[in-house]
């Protein structure tokens, strides 16, 4: 998947590697080191996805983020961030932002965010089925369909369906998917993951091709 990712990040070290990583997934990734030069290359680029730290010189995260929305209603904005207290994240979301990361990171979860980010957007301007083998899964009504069978996911099935979909063929790690559907990772939401991969598994069934594997000790892949 080919996205053009604007980054603004401070921490020089930090930008470079989440750059380079993301443009090892084949991401364009444009880098600035501060707020004010992320706003004025955004007003004369197109990108498809923000991702702001907040404590930026010049102009922090949630400024920019703020002066963003005034132009753009709908990119998607992941706030990357050191910050984790209760109004720093309400008050992302009221200005607009789409996601946080709390930092540290895995890059793997920042690409699903981003990726999923996208894809949602895209679905609410294009369209909400998403196809894999034989299933038609509809996101915004959160229902499977196979022939003439239909199945209503729950909320979480919903969501874990659409982040395996949106990652076909492709390993997601046990913490990503915690931290994605469940938003922790202990030991309970872990049990719970399990027996919701089984529910899932049960009803992809009917089309040989499809199928989500077990990476013993790594995560989940769904494949066709």
């Amino acid at each position: 998947m080919n996205l053009n990712v604007l980054l603004a990040e401070d921490e020089s070290s930090l930008g470079l590697i989440v750059k380079e990583s993301l443009e090892n997934r084949n991401f364009t990734v444009t880098l600035c080191e501060n707020g004010e030069l992320a706003f004025e290359i955004f007003k004369k680029h197109s990108f498809d996805a923000l991702v702001l730290d907040i404590m930026m010189p010049k102009k922090d995260g949630f400024t920019l983020a703020e002066e963003i929305r005034k132009i753009d209603k709908e990119i998607p904005i992941l706030f990357l961030t050191a910050k984790s207290q209760t109004e720093d994240v309400v008050k992302g979301f009221k200005i607009g932002c789409n996601d946080y990361i709390k930092k540290p990171f895995s890059i793997e979860e920042l690409i699903v965010r981003i990726i999923s980010l996208t894809n949602r957007n895209q679905q609410t301007v294009k369209k909400t089925t998403l196809n894999i083998g034989k299933y038609e899964f509809n996101t915004e009504n959160q229902v499977l369909k196979y022939n003439d069978k239909t199945f209503k996911l729950t909320n979480r099935e919903a969501s874990l369906l659409e982040l395996l979909i949106q990652n076909k063929g492709e390993i997601i790690n046990r913490e990503t998917i915690l931290n994605t559907v469940w938003e922790n990772n202990d030991f309970f939401s872990g049990r719970s993951m399990d027996v919701f991969i089984t529910k899932l598994r049960k009803k992809l069934n009917l089309d040989p091709n499809v199928e989500i594997i077990n990476s013993r000790g790594r995560g989940y892949k769904l494949i066709e």
